[in-house]
């Protein structure tokens, strides 16, 4: 079988990033010490032979990996996603490798859905979240009728700003991997860089922002940085112990006050 040879992105790249920051070739050419009829050429692929120290100093101008310079195209990224790769957040690229979530499988290769506990809350959020050992040290769900094709992850939930939902109750999530198709006021878990998971309706705003709502009207709205986000997961189903309160409607009430007019009635 015929080896395909890699395509290279590294000049789409390099002249796409610069249009994006608004960066004409003679600033660039000057920053990093070549000259700008040598860039012009390199942007249209006129000069194959790119020494490595050119490329070093690309990389550290847009403080973006060689790697990740060499084998992405940039600009079929969607845009929260490029936000986070110019602010070096690892959720899409770590280590000049793009993010790869980790899971864990049974025997037949199908994935598990892994329960984050409690006490395990503080671990995953300060890493274990990409940790392969770690996550494979989870306790195991097994939910039927799930979709093959996604990533789902249940996580305890308590507390009373989601009501009418439960106060306590393990919530599952399906993982988000491109945060531009999330819609308005979807319910998501949203997992905060070094802090907490959070359950809330969230929408997306255009200045780089989460706005996250309780359902509760007693907690007030808030938004939270898109870089303070390691991980987004849409809400899925839930199951808790916990039996639901009755609660007395208008209809029962009238009935009910139909029902004593009756009897009163009914009395000799």
């Amino acid at each position: 079988m015929e080896n395909k040879e890699p395509k290279i992105f590294f000049t789409n790249n390099l002249k796409f990033l610069r249009e994006r920051k608004k960066v004409s070739q003679a600033v660039l050419s000057e920053a990093i010490n070549v000259t700008r009829v040598k860039l012009a050429l390199i942007e249209i692929g006129k000069t194959k032979a790119m020494e490595p120290h050119f490329m070093l100093s690309i990389s550290n101008y847009f403080k973006i990996s060689l790697d990740t310079l060499m084998t992405v195209d940039i600009s079929k990224l969607g845009e929260l996603k490029i936000r986070d790769l110019e602010a070096g957040n690892d959720i899409y690229i770590k280590g000049g490798n793009l993010r790869v979530l980790a899971i864990s499988v049974d025997k037949s290769d199908q994935e598990h859905v892994d329960y984050v506990p409690i006490k395990g809350r503080a671990g995953y959020v300060s890493g274990g979240y990409a940790d392969p050992d770690y996550i494979s040290e989870l306790p195991k769900y097994h939910i039927p009728n799930l979709s093959k094709h996604r990533t789902y992850r249940t996580f305890p939930v308590v507390g009373d700003s989601m009501l009418p939902f439960p106060q306590n109750m393990d919530l599952t999530g399906k993982f988000i991997e491109d945060w531009s198709q999330i819609k308005p006021e979807s319910l998501a878990l949203v997992v905060l860089k070094g802090q907490d998971i959070i359950f809330k309706a969230i929408t997306l705003l255009q200045d780089g922002m989460l706005q996250c709502r309780s359902l509760n009207p007693i907690y007030e709205l808030y938004t939270v940085p898109l870089e303070e986000i390691l991980e987004i997961w849409e809400f899925h189903s839930y199951q808790t112990t916990e039996l639901p309160e009755t609660t007395a409607t208008i209809a029962t009430v009238l009935q009910s006050l139909d029902d004593i007019k009756k009897m009163i009635i009914q009395k000799p």
